[in-house]
């Protein structure tokens, strides 16, 4: 099973995913992991953490030139605001993070709990989506993240390509398919920052290219689109999340949302084996199973909860009311949250890869990969 976990504090020494489950031989292009975790740092918003740190992964364990050896991998991001000892501790807990709840939980201070619940801590989960990532492209499929709103305007993007659609992703500062909105979007934030205010929105995340039959019906905490709501939601700030239609989908009658099945020969070579949906309603997840669909998922990110206006808290000390304390932080992360998803999604995909393919071996997987799809188009 492939699977991933991370350690490190927001101002401690760095950040550390260990993934563990990779194949061997497969090749690691460490220019990846940067590029996915130099795009986390960007994005219209953020705040002067991200002036300070470079972010790079260093690969301390479970490769050998260039290529995995089938045993754990190390990825290391090393933090140069690194001054968790010389820190205070916060008095007035914040309302929107963990500050009070894992204060009284674990009996302790404040500090110990921001700093293991700030999301300085996707940075490993960046990298460790990304290097599994790796793993998707040899069977041809890709994860595309971008933002669809911001506060309260939705971004229009017209049809096209995943590389197409990429392209305007990757022109735009709020990582948008719709640059031309950039400029409407950035003085909403601009304005949202001079009130001390912050701002969300809503991520989609697609996955093209998925074949049938990666996850499973046969028992509840296997099933993918399971594993990828878990993946999403626990993404810091992340209050929602949808697959296809969603909630739509319960405002509908039943035949606007199921996606009809028809059968083109054109496409049977294709991961669709010939079955194609004029509609992906179901965001090609049904039964828990992947149908050949793309993979579409939306996330609902709250604002950040660190306001330059501060909300009404209580000094623990002396239990009367006073305002919030305040950590520098961004004014609106949701360009940022958008690398963190489409990662994140990614390492679930190839996550159930493996689980649907195995192997010890990169190219063994491609092997029982081919193998699966011939015996399915013959099925």
């Amino acid at each position: 099973m492939l699977q991933y976990s991370t350690a490190g504090e927001s101002h401690g020494r760095g950040i550390l995913a260990l993934v563990d489950g990779l194949p061997a031989g497969l090749e690691i292009d460490t220019k990846l992991i940067d590029a996915e975790l130099a795009r986390r740092q960007g994005g219209y918003g953020r705040g002067g953490r991200q002036q300070i740190e470079t972010d790079r992964a260093e690969l301390l364990t479970g490769t050998w030139r260039g290529q995995t050896l089938g045993s754990p991998v190390a990825l290391w991001v090393h933090n140069r605001d690194y001054r968790i000892e010389q820190m205070d501790d916060l008095e007035r807990p914040r309302p929107g993070h963990g500050d009070l709840s894992g204060a009284v939980k674990y009996l302790g201070p404040i500090r110990a709990i921001l700093e293991r619940a700030s999301a300085r801590e996707t940075a490993g989960r960046v990298a460790a989506g990304a290097l599994a990532r790796q793993l998707l492209a040899p069977l041809g499929m890709s994860a595309l993240g971008y933002v669809v709103e911001i506060g309260p305007i939705a971004i229009e993007s017209g049809p096209g390509t995943i590389d197409e659609h990429r392209a305007l992703r990757d022109q735009s500062e709020l990582y948008s398919l719709n640059p031309k909105e950039d400029d409407r979007l950035k003085n909403l934030i601009d304005q949202f920052r001079s009130d001390g205010d912050t701002l969300g929105g809503v991520i989609e995340v697609r996955v093209e290219g998925v074949p049938f039959g990666l996850g499973t019906h046969a028992q509840w905490d296997r099933k993918l689109d399971g594993r990828i709501a878990q993946a999403v939601m626990a993404v810091q700030a992340i209050k929602g999340v949808e697959i296809g239609l969603g909630f739509d989908a319960a405002r509908r009658p039943g035949s606007e949302v199921h996606d009809p099945i028809q059968f083109d020969p054109r496409q049977k070579a294709m991961n669709t084996l010939g079955f194609v949906r004029p509609t992906n309603h179901a965001g090609g997840l049904e039964a828990g199973m992947t149908n050949g669909q793309p993979i579409v998922v939306r996330a609902a990110m709250k604002p950040i909860a660190t306001l330059g206006q501060p909300l009404e808290s209580i000094n623990l000390q002396t239990k009367k009311p006073e305002n919030a304390s305040y950590e520098r932080s961004d004014i609106c992360a949701v360009p940022a949250a958008s690398v963190i998803l489409e990662n994140v999604v990614a390492f679930e995909v190839a996550r159930a890869v493996i689980d649907k393919f195995g192997g010890d071996h990169v190219d063994e997987m491609v092997a029982r990969w081919r193998l699966f799809q011939e015996m399915a188009a013959r099925r």
